[in-house]
């Protein structure tokens, strides 16, 4: 069991990314506090989610947290101090709140079954990395935790490229219902599976192996 801190100074492109992930999630941040700020009074103003009273305003709150959280976890400086134990309770947290609420809001789009299905999807494994990755630090297994949090951020970017994909169905005159649905999966899949790949090629890189 390896128990050793991964701590090390990202590559230029995991740096950009980051960087690019982090100016993403504050411009989400910012045009979700309007929920924040004026919460939804009528099913029509919780985006015609049926549930959506109170628990939209439970699930941004959350993810909020996450997002502007989530990104200062991958500073190195950071990681080597004890704040980083503390923001990461706090974003854990965020996700947690977010994920149970978005469970509970799943069932209730407007889209029907196959965004109830993708939605409740991303809710419960963005749970379940998260208490994964809680449990790893707990048990000091700090690789294992370090793995699954980058799959616990590439699951809350979920708000980001939600927020992408919409206005791209918007531009291009599509017919948005079906493609809402089928956004219900593309928002949060491909970012699983960028994760996945990125940390597989990662332990190749470590281990030496091409």
């Amino acid at each position: 069991m390896n128990t050793t801190p991964l701590i090390k100074t990202p590559r230029w492109p995991a740096r950009a990314l980051w960087g690019l992930g982090a100016l993403l999630s504050l411009g989400i941040v910012a045009y979700a506090a309007r929920y924040l700020l004026h919460p939804p009074t009528t099913i029509k103003e919780a985006l015609g989610n049926a549930l959506g009273l109170p628990w939209l305003v439970v699930h941004v709150a959350g993810a909020v947290i996450a997002l502007l959280l989530g990104s200062l976890q991958f500073l190195p400086g950071l990681r080597k101090s004890g704040a980083h134990r503390w923001i990461g309770r706090v974003y854990v947290l965020g996700c947690l709140v977010g994920g149970v609420a978005g469970l509970i809001l799943a069932p209730g789009s407007f889209a029907g079954p196959i965004a109830t299905a993708g939605f409740g999807g991303l809710a419960v494994i963005w749970i379940a990395v998260n208490l994964l990755g809680w449990r790893a630090a707990l048990d000091r297994r700090f690789v294992d935790h370090r793995r699954w949090m980058i799959r616990s951020w590439a699951l809350t970017l979920a708000a980001v490229t939600l927020r992408l994909y919409l206005p791209t169905v918007q531009i291009l005159d599509l017919p948005f219902l079906p493609w809402y649905r089928a956004i219900s999966f593309l928002c949060w899949v491909p970012n699983l599976l960028i994760a996945e790949w990125w940390l597989r090629s990662d332990a190749r890189r470590i281990s030496g192996h091409p």
